[in-house]
């Protein structure tokens, strides 16, 4: 494991049986010797390799299933699949936030966990941007969205490369449709709101889950990394 995520091990070792990985790209849970692993992506390990040429090819796991979480969520699997499920650094990427965690949960068994974590936008580009307030992650639950708009990504821009609106409207379009192709971050948050987005989702959705590990950006300098326990 790499030393920069080694604040992760000790919720990893919690772990049991077979699990799923979503959006492991080139950095897979270290998960313990006697769990197997499965990987998920919306993209084959091509397309990855087309949109993000600084990743370290070799390092790239070999997805079995592809799955768009926007659109179909994880309907590939039946309900209470798996003993547990981990989605690092993806979430922020997704329409659609509330029902992800509601699909994570409904394929992870009775006393399984799942693993989430999200970047802490103090520590990364994201910085500059405002934070995602659960007003609007719930209306985007309540609408059922599928899709990422625009706005979000323009916000991305906004936030993240402000340089690009001296261009061309054509040009700002190309762009936006960039990083639409890399599903850049249409969502932020830092430790506190994330903490609170779970708390508010899992109410939301009546899911009865324990944190049973939890570390923060305040610690890490990097995430909120949280392990729930479904119960």
């Amino acid at each position: 494991m790499s030393a920069h995520l080694i604040h992760r091990q000790d919720g990893y070792n919690l772990l049991t049986g077979q699990g799923l990985e979503i959006g492991a790209f080139h950095q897979p849970a270290t998960i313990p010797a006697h769990c197997t692993i499965e990987y998920c992506d919306a993209h084959s390990k091509e397309d990855v390799i087309q949109y993000f040429p600084e990743l370290d090819i070799n390092a790239l796991v070999d997805v079995n299933y592809i799955c768009d979480l926007d659109k179909e969520g994880l309907s590939l699997f039946e309900a209470e699949r798996f003993d547990f499920v981990i989605l690092n650094h993806v979430i922020e990427h997704v329409a659609n936030p509330i029902k992800v965690v509601e699909e994570l949960f409904r394929v992870t068994k009775r006393e399984g966990y799942v693993v989430i974590s999200a970047p802490d936008k103090h520590f990364i580009f994201d910085r500059n941007r405002a934070l995602t307030s659960f007003a609007h992650l719930k209306e985007e639950y309540d609408n059922q969205v599928t899709v990422v708009t625009d706005e979000h990504y323009l916000d991305f821009l906004r936030g993240v490369h402000p340089e690009v609106f001296n261009l061309s409207a054509e040009e700002i379009q190309v762009r936006v449709n960039n990083v639409r192709n890399r599903r850049e971050h249409a969502h932020v948050w830092d430790s506190q709101t994330f903490s609170d987005f779970m708390l508010k989702t899992l109410e939301l959705l009546q899911l009865n889950a324990t944190c049973v590990f939890v570390t923060v950006g305040e610690s890490n300098h990097m995430e909120y990394f949280s392990v729930w326990k479904k119960v």
